[in-house]
C-alpha cells in the first residue's frame, strides 16, 4: 500500500520528478525553493519591477504576479523585460483565476503559470448538483476541451505549470461528488493532471493549500498517495497554508502546516502568505527550511514499519481523563518556573493570570495557563482558582499541605508511585533513550499523566516515534510534550516550536505541552503555546483572522483594514473572520471563515455569513460597522467589557 513518507522516524526528502523553470528548476535533488507574489497592480510596471527586485534581493527565487486579464497578462512582458535588462533573471509566474484567456497569454510570455482547477472551466454558484456516471463525464469532456489549449502552449513554449487546488474554491462538481474535503481538493487536481499526462506534458508542480494547516497537511499527504497509487508522475509540492493572516499568528500557522510536512519530506518550495510587504515572506520559508534540512545531530532511530495514527484524517489519540488531561479536554498548557526561585503572584501575569488589587481577586486572560511547574520551589501565596501546582517528587513527599499540588517523577522514581498512592501524578519520561521494561511499567498506571521530554534536533521524529509505541502497546495515559530551547532567537523560537510540535497535534497525539527557552520570556513561550494549539485546530482561544497576502487583484489596504477590523473583534473567542482583498479570495478561499469582509469594487465591500453572500456594495467606511451588526444578528456578538480578562504585559 502506497504511504506518503518515506519514513516517520527521520527526514529523507520525497524524489520527485525535475521540473524545469527558467533557470531555476524545481524537485529532484534540487535544492527547496522560495517564493512570493508582488502585491502591486500588475499594471503599474515600474512598481512591480521594484517590488520584484526587492523580494529577489530578500531569498524569492520564483515571483509570482497576478495576470486576472489579458491586458495584465500583456503586461508581464514589459515587466519581465525591464527585469531582465536590469540583470535579474529569476523566473516570473503567472497567477490565473477564471480566466483562461489570460493563462494562455502569460504562457507565451512567463515560466509558469498557475492556475486554480476549482475556477478554470467552473463557475461557482454552491449548488449541489446530482451526477449520473455519464453526465460526470461529460462535464470531465468539457473541462478537457478548456484546458487542453494551455496544455498545448506550455508544450510549445517550455513553460511550466501549478496546478493549484485552494480548499475554499473547490467547483460544485467536486463539492457535489467529494465534499469539501481533503479527498474532494485531491480530485480536483487529479482531473487537470490526468488532462496533462494524456496530452504527453508534465511540467507540473502541484499545491493544496488551505487556511487551516489540518486540512492542508491531510490533503497534500492524500495526493503524493494517489498520484502513487494511479501510476502518476511523482511531481514537486508546492507548499503553503494560504490566507495566514499577518505578525506572530501568520508564521505560527505557516509554520504547523508547511512545517508538518517538510519533517515528512515534502515540498519542493515553499510561500509563506502573510498579510505583509511580501519581501518579509521569504526569510520566514527560508527558516522553516533550513531547521529542516539543516538540523545537526539527528538522533538514528529504528524504523517504523507500521504506523496506526490515520495520517489522512483527524483522530485524537484514545486516552483516559486524568484530572483534565485527556480523552475529550483541549490540549493543557503548564508554564515552567522551575528556574525562578522567587516567585511572587505577579510573575503570573507573564501567563495570562492578574492579581486585581482593587478588587481582591484574580483575573484571567485568553492565554491563562492552567498549570505551574516549579520544580524544587514552593509558592508564598494561594493560587487563582483553577490554576494548579506541579513540583518534584522530593518536594512532594515532604509536603503537609498537598490542595491542588502534584507530584512529578522520574523514570526511577516509578517504584515510589505506592508513596502517592490515591494521588494524581505526573511522571517525566525520555523519549530518545525509552526502554521496554519503562513502557512495561507505564502501562498499568491509570492516574498518571506523562510527561514525555526530547532533549535530540529531531525532536519530531523522536516523540512521534514514542507515541507510536504507546499506541501499539495500548498505553492510554495522558501525555504532554517537553523540550528545552537553546540559543534561539523570538523568531527562530516560534518557527521552530510550531514546526517541530505542531503535527503531533494535527495527528491528534497530544493533550499538553511544557516548553522552555534559555533567554526568552516566560510570556513569549506561553503565548506561542496557544497559538500552535489555535493553528492545529485543538484548543481556539482567541479570534482567527484568515486575511490574504493581497496582490495586484486587492481593491483595498488589506494591512490597515485588517488591524481596524482585529482591534474591533479581537475579543470574539473562537470566531473565524475572512479579510479578502477581491472576490477570488472572496467566498471560495475563505471557506474556513464564520463571516467574510471582501473587497468587491473600489471602495466596495460584500459582506458573508459563512460561503453566503448577506451584503453587497457596502461603503467601505461603514463596512465594519456592518460587520459588527451582521455578528450581533447572529448572536455572537460579546462587548468587550463584559469579558473577564486582563490586558497583556
Amino acid at each position: 500500500m502506497a504511504y506518503y513518507t518515506k519514513s516517520l522516524t527521520h527526514y529523507e526528502r520525497r524524489l520527485t520528478r525535475v521540473v524545469k523553470i527558467g533557470e531555476v528548476p524545481i524537485g529532484g535533488s534540487f535544492p527547496i525553493r522560495v517564493q512570493s507574489m508582488t502585491t502591486i497592480d500588475t499594471m503599474d510596471t515600474q512598481g512591480s519591477v521594484d517590488q520584484c527586485i526587492r523580494m529577489i534581493e530578500s531569498g524569492c527565487d520564483y515571483v509570482r504576479i497576478t495576470a486576472p486579464s489579458i491586458k495584465q497578462a500583456k503586461n508581464l512582458a514589459y515587466i519581465k523585460q525591464s527585469l531582465r535588462e536590469k540583470g535579474f533573471h529569476t523566473p516570473l509566474i503567472a497567477d490565473i483565476h477564471f480566466t483562461p484567456n489570460a493563462a494562455e497569454f502569460a504562457a507565451r510570455i512567463v515560466e509558469k503559470v498557475r492556475i486554480n482547477p476549482g475556477n478554470f472551466a467552473d463557475k461557482k454558484k454552491f449548488e449541489s448538483i446530482s451526477y449520473t456516471e455519464n453526465t460526470y463525464q461529460a462535464e470531465l469532456d468539457r473541462i478537457r476541451t478548456k484546458f487542453s489549449p494551455l496544455v498545448s502552449i506550455c508544450k510549445e513554449y517550455g513553460t511550466a505549470m501549478r496546478i493549484g487546488t485552494n480548499h475554499g474554491s473547490l467547483s460544485d462538481r467536486i463539492l457535489s461528488r467529494y465534499g469539501d474535503t481533503p479527498l474532494g481538493m485531491v480530485e480536483s487536481a487529479l482531473e487537470f493532471i490526468r488532462i496533462c499526462e494524456d496530452l504527453n506534458y508534465f511540467d507540473l508542480v502541484l499545491s493544496m493549500k488551505s487556511s487551516n494547516p489540518q486540512v492542508m497537511v491531510q490533503a497534500y499527504r492524500l495526493l503524493v498517495v494517489k498520484l502513487e497509487e494511479e501510476g502518476l508522475q511523482p511531481y514537486p509540492l508546492h507548499l503553503g497554508v494560504t490566507e495566514a493572516g499577518e505578525a506572530e499568528d501568520g508564521r505560527i500557522k505557516s509554520a504547523v502546516g508547511i512545517g508538518t510536512l517538510l519533517e515528512d519530506g515534502l515540498g519542493d518550495t515553499v510561500r509563506v502568505s502573510l498579510t505583509e510587504a511580501p519581501e518579509v515572506e521569504a526569510p520566514i520559508a527560508k527558516m522553516l527550511i533550513d531547521q529542516i534540512i539543516e538540523r545537526k545531530n539527528p538522533k538514528d532511530l529504528l524504523p517504523v514499519a507500521d504506523s496506526p495514527i490515520d495520517p489522512y484524517c483527524y483522530s485524537r489519540r484514545k486516552t483516559l481523563e486524568v484530572l483534565n488531561f485527556g480523552r475529550k479536554n483541549v490540549p493543557r498548557v503548564i508554564a515552567d518556573f522551575s528556574k525562578n526561585k522567587n516567585i511572587d503572584s505577579k510573575r503570573l501575569k507573564s501567563v495570562g493570570h492578574l492579581y486585581l488589587t482593587e478588587l481582591d481577586k484574580w483575573g484571567m486572560n485568553d492565554f491563562g495557563c492552567d498549570y505551574i511547574y516549579t520544580g524544587d520551589n514552593m509558592l508564598d501565596f494561594m493560587l487563582p482558582n483553577g490554576l494548579q501546582q506541579i513540583v518534584n517528587f522530593d518536594l512532594f513527599k515532604n509536603l503537609n499541605e498537598r490542595e491542588h499540588i502534584y507530584p512529578l517523577l522520574n523514570e526511577d522514581q516509578l517504584i515510589d508511585l505506592r508513596e502517592v498512592k490515591g494521588y494524581f501524578s505526573f511522571v517525566l519520561i525520555n523519549a530518545d533513550t525509552i526502554k521496554d521494561e519503562v513502557i512495561n511499567q507505564l502501562r498499568d498506571l491509570t492516574q498518571s499523566i506523562i510527561i514525555l521530554e526530547s532533549r535530540v534536533s529531531n525532536v519530531f521524529h523522536s516523540l512521534r516515534n514514542v507515541m507510536i509505541k504507546f499506541i501499539k502497546a495500548g498505553i492510554e495515559l495522558p501525555v504532554v510534550f517537553k523540550y528545552h530551547f537553546v540559543d534561539f532567537s523570538e523568531e527562530k523560537f516560534r518557527i521552530n516550536l510550531a514546526t517541530n510540535f505542531g503535527g503531533l497535534f494535527i495527528d491528534g497525539l497530544g493533550d499538553g505541552m511544557l516548553m522552555s527557552a534559555d533567554g526568552l520570556s516566560i510570556k513569549l513561550i506561553n503565548e506561542t503555546i496557544f497559538g500552535i494549539l489555535q493553528a492545529a485546530r485543538t484548543r481556539v482561544t482567541k479570534t482567527e483572522y484568515i486575511s490574504c497576502p493581497s496582490c495586484g487583484r486587492t481593491l483595498f489596504d488589506l494591512q490597515e483594514t485588517t488591524a481596524m477590523i482585529r482591534k474591533k473583534t479581537d475579543h470574539l473567542k473562537g470566531i473565524k473572520i475572512g479579510i479578502m482583498g477581491c472576490i477570488v479570495n472572496g467566498p471560495g478561499e475563505m471557506a474556513d471563515a464564520d463571516y467574510g469582509y471582501v473587497g468587491s469594487g473600489k471602495g466596495k465591500i460584500t459582506l458573508y455569513k459563512g460561503q453566503e453572500v448577506i451584503k453587497k456594495s457596502v461603503p467601505a467606511e461603514q463596512a465594519l460597522d456592518e460587520l459588527i451588526k451582521l455578528i450581533k444578528e447572529n448572536g455572537e456578538w460579546i462587548e468587550p467589557e463584559s469579558i473577564n480578562s486582563v490586558e497583556n504585559e
